[in-house]
C-alpha cells in the first residue's frame, strides 16, 4: 500500500463530514474552497467556459442533440386540447370548440391560441396508447418507456421501479463536459399527502447512483435559488478543502468510506466526480441563474412555475445538458380530487381558467424561443401526461370521485406534442376514432416514444444494465423509434 496511512479517527472524520451524496451544498463549498485557495484550474476552465458562448459552439457546428421532456402530471384531456371531436355527441365533445392553427387543416382547442400559432413547428402524435389507468404506474410507463411491472395498486415509487429516461441518459448519455447529462426540474412529481414521489422517475432497479440531477424549487419566486447553493455558516471554505484532501487520501489508499457513512462507494465516486466536473466547468451554475435573463424574456414565458421552468430548461440546453425533464407544477397541488391536470371535477373551467393559459403561454414562448435561437433543429421537445381523459364526460373508469362535470383517467388514446429534433412540424401523426377513445391508426406506445428520444440523443437501445430487482441484464429500451416519414 502506497501513501500515508489514515487512522480510524481520520476515516470517521470523513464520514462525519457530510461527503456522502455530494449534493449542491458540497459543490458550492468546494467551489468556494477552490476560489479561496486560488485554484488555477477552476479559474482557467471557468474563463474558457464564459468566453465561449453557446451560440459560438452552435456556429461551429458543435451543437449536440438535446431533448426537453415535458411531463404534464395528472393526465391532460386530449379531447379538449389537441384531439377535439366537434361532430361527436355533446357528452363526448364537451364545451370547447376547435380553432384553426397556422397550418391549414389542423385544428386544436380554442384555449390554446398561442400554441396554435406555432403549429408549423409542432407534430401532434394523436395515437399514444397503453393500458394502465392508475397515475403512478401510468407515469412510470411514460417516464421509463416500460410496461409497469406490477399490479395497479399504488402511485408511489419503489426500489423495483424501471429506470426513467432521465436516469438512462444520466448513465448512457454523451459526456457532460462539466455539466450533468440529465437534469430534472422543478421537482419530482408528487401527490400531496403521500410519503413518496410518483413512480418511475429515478434510477430504480438500475441504481440510485444514476438518478438525474434534481433542481428543486420555484423558479418563478423572486428569491429563487437552487437549494444548497450557499456555504453553511459554520463550515468555512478551508474546512471543506481539508475534507476534499482527506477523501482523496482515502481513495489513494483504497480504504473506502465506512459503510455507516456511505450509501456505497460507486454512488459516492459518481456523485463526487459530478461535483468536481460542475465546479471545474462552471456552466451549470451560470445556466441556473435566471436573473441573467432580460425581464421581457421572463415575462414572455410567464412568471409561473411552469413558464420559468421552461426558460430554465432552455438555458440548460444552451449550456450543453442532454436531457431536461420539466415536471408540471402549479399552485393547486393541495386539491385532493383534481390536482394539476387530473380534472375529475369541473374539467372545463379548470382547463379554461387555470391550466390552459399557463401552458399555452409558456409552451408557445419556449418553442418560438428555441426556433429563434437556432436550437430547435437539434432539440427534441416532447410534452405529454401519463394518459388522457374519458371520452364520455362524467364516466367513471378508475376514480369513484369523478363527478358529472369531470373526465376520469383514459390511457387507451391520448396525444403527445413533439417539436424539433428533426421532426417535421405542421403535421398530425396517427388518429383516434370518432369519440377519441381508441387509436385508429399508427399506434405509439411509451416504449416507442422512449426509443425516439434515446435515438435522438445517441443512446443505443440495445445497451444493457444490471437489473438489481430481477438479477438479470436488461436492455435500455424495447421500443421502436417513431418513423415520421
Amino acid at each position: 500500500m502506497s501513501g500515508p496511512r489514515l487512522s480510524r479517527r481520520r476515516c470517521l472524520e470523513i464520514g462525519a463530514c457530510g461527503l456522502v451524496g455530494l449534493d449542491l451544498p458540497l459543490l458550492t463549498a468546494l467551489r468556494a474552497a477552490q476560489r479561496d485557495a486560488g485554484s488555477s484550474l477552476a479559474l482557467r476552465v471557468g474563463v474558457q467556459t464564459l468566453t465561449r458562448s453557446a451560440s459560438e459552439a452552435s456556429a461551429d457546428g458543435e451543437r449536440a442533440n438535446a431533448c426537453v421532456f415535458i411531463f404534464l402530471f395528472g393526465g391532460p384531456s386530449h379531447l379538449d386540447l389537441f384531439d377535439l371531436k366537434p361532430d361527436a355527441p355533446l357528452e363526448v365533445r364537451g364545451e370547447f370548440r376547435p380553432i384553426a392553427t397556422n397550418v391549414p387543416g389542423v385544428q386544436i382547442g380554442e384555449h390554446l391560441p398561442l400554441v396554435a400559432a406555432q403549429m408549423d413547428k409542432l407534430c401532434l402524435v394523436r395515437s399514444m396508447s397503453h393500458g394502465m389507468n392508475v397515475h403512478g404506474p401510468a407515469a412510470s410507463e411514460v417516464y421509463s418507456g416500460r410496461p409497469y411491472f406490477g399490479p395497479p395498486v399504488t402511485d408511489q415509487a419503489s426500489p423495483e421501479d424501471w429506470p426513467s429516461l432521465a436516469s438512462l441518459v444520466a448513465r448512457f448519455g454523451r459526456p457532460g463536459d462539466g455539466i450533468p447529462h440529465s437534469v430534472v426540474l422543478p421537482w419530482y412529481s408528487h401527490f400531496v399527502g403521500q410519503d413518496k414521489r410518483i413512480a418511475g422517475q429515478t434510477g430504480g432497479r438500475m441504481g440510485e447512483e444514476f438518478d438525474p440531477f434534481l433542481v428543486e424549487g420555484n423558479p418563478a419566486a423572486a428569491d429563487f435559488q437552487v437549494q444548497g447553493l450557499s456555504l453553511p455558516a459554520d463550515v468555512p471554505a478551508a474546512r471543506f478543502q481539508r475534507r476534499r484532501r482527506l477523501l482523496d487520501q482515502l481513495s489513494e489508499n483504497g480504504r473506502g468510506i465506512p459503510q455507516a457513512a456511505a450509501a456505497g462507494p460507486a454512488r459516492l465516486d459518481r456523485h463526487y466526480q459530478t461535483a468536481l466536473d460542475i465546479i471545474d466547468g462552471a456552466r451549470a451554475a451560470q445556466a441556473l441563474d435566471l436573473e441573467a435573463e432580460p425581464p421581457n424574456v421572463r415575462e414572455r414565458y410567464g412568471r409561473t412555475r411552469f413558464g420559468q421552468s421552461l426558460l430554465l430548461a432552455r438555458r440548460l440546453i444552451e449550456a450543453g445538458v442532454s436531457l431536461v425533464t420539466v415536471n408540471w407544477d402549479d399552485d393547486h397541488k393541495d386539491d385532493k380530487v383534481s390536482p394539476h391536470w387530473d380534472t375529475h371535477v369541473d374539467n372545463f373551467p379548470k382547463l379554461k381558467d387555470r391550466l390552459c393559459p399557463v401552458f399555452d403561454r409558456a409552451l408557445a414562448a419556449f418553442i418560438e424561443d428555441l426556433h429563434d435561437r437556432g436550437l430547435l433543429a437539434t432539440t427534441l421537445v416532447a410534452a405529454l401526461g401519463e394518459f388522457g381523459r374519458t371520452p364520455r364526460i362524467g364516466a367513471v373508469t378508475q376514480n369513484g370521485m369523478t363527478e358529472r362535470t369531470g373526465r376520469d383517467h383514459w390511457p387507451h388514446a391520448f396525444t403527445a406534442v413533439l417539436a424539433g429534433g428533426g421532426v417535421r412540424g405542421g403535421q398530425v401523426y396517427g388518429s383516434t376514432n370518432r369519440t377519441g377513445g381508441y387509436v385508429q391508426d399508427s399506434p405509439v406506445s411509451p416504449a416507442d416514444l422512449a426509443a425516439t428520444v434515446l435515438e435522438h440523443l445517441g443512446v443505443d437501445p440495445a445497451l444493457e444494465y444490471d437489473d438489481r430487482f430481477l438479477q438479470i441484464r436488461q436492455r435500455v429500451c424495447e421500443g421502436r423509434a417513431i418513423d415520421f416519414g
